[in-house]
């Protein structure tokens, strides 16, 4: 079995994989300070409880964004389950992309392993539109390239820098709401980051599209707020909730022999 892990600037998710199935997935907040330790015990609990055997793992894959969790996770994975882990940005481990940036090593390991995946399942050209921490869009060639995206602030992260920056504005739910026009603070608010980050994403794949010279691009929706985007926005022809972890098993495979 594999383990996965991705860490992103807000949650750490780790996945189990027997083959192609996910036996088990959680998730818990990214907090540089918890220790290998923590998460090892926190972890061998919630493998009893989903009846996956400790001793299983044969191998692990990490992405991180979060430079300074990286240590903690590859002595989880050495200490806890006896593996040495593969990191996606090691120079060893191969992705079978060209990566065509500016600076390359800048681009996060979570939205080239996003790119990898989402061009083997859907082919390209495409764009893969992430709602994570930040709200990413990045493009993929035909030949499985990497060309570069666009970087917008996530939709918890405006709510919240309204609440922040503005007295009167409260935390409010994220909700597709029916009219534009709201008639109260909180439908006001709910209808600007929705209804706004709808037009966001709208104009910039039409922009997208312009600039490579395409009349259409693929579309591929992941991270947690995707489902409620996708209603609206009509060029978002995938949605897949586990894109980054089935990136991270189709990397392990590329640079492994053995069976995950």
């Amino acid at each position: 079995m594999l383990l996965a892990i991705d860490a992103g600037n807000t949650n750490i998710v780790f996945a189990v994989f027997d083959g192609d199935t996910i036996k088990g997935q959680w998730r818990c907040s990214t907090t540089t300070e918890r220790t290998a330790d923590e998460l090892g015990v926190w972890l061998h609990h919630l493998f009893t409880l989903s009846d996956v055997p400790v001793d299983a793992i044969t191998g692990a894959i990490i992405a991180t964004v979060v430079p300074a969790a990286e240590f903690s996770l590859k002595t989880l994975c050495r200490t806890y389950f006896n593996v040495e882990p593969m990191v996606v940005g090691d120079p060893a481990v191969d992705l079978d992309m060209q990566i065509i940036m500016d600076r390359p090593s800048e681009v996060g390991a979570d939205r080239l392993v996003n790119a990898i995946a989402a061009h083997e399942l859907f082919g390209g050209p495409l764009v893969v539109l992430d709602f994570g921490t930040a709200t990413t869009f990045d493009v993929v060639d035909g030949n499985g390239d990497y060309l570069g995206g666009v970087i917008a602030p996530g939709v918890n992260l405006s709510i919240k820098a309204l609440h922040m920056a503005a007295a009167q504005l409260p935390m409010v739910a994220i909700e597709a709401p029916r009219n534009v026009i709201g008639k109260s603070t909180v439908e006001a608010m709910q209808s600007g980051v929705y209804w706004g980050y709808v037009s966001m994403i709208e104009g910039l794949l039409a922009r997208i599209r312009a600039q490579q010279n395409l009349d259409h691009i693929k579309v591929v929706a992941t991270g947690g707020l995707a489902p409620l985007f996708t209603k609206a926005v009509n060029e978002i022809e995938h949605l897949h909730g586990d894109l980054t972890m089935l990136g991270l098993l189709m990397i392990y495979r590329r640079n492994n022999h053995k069976t995950a």
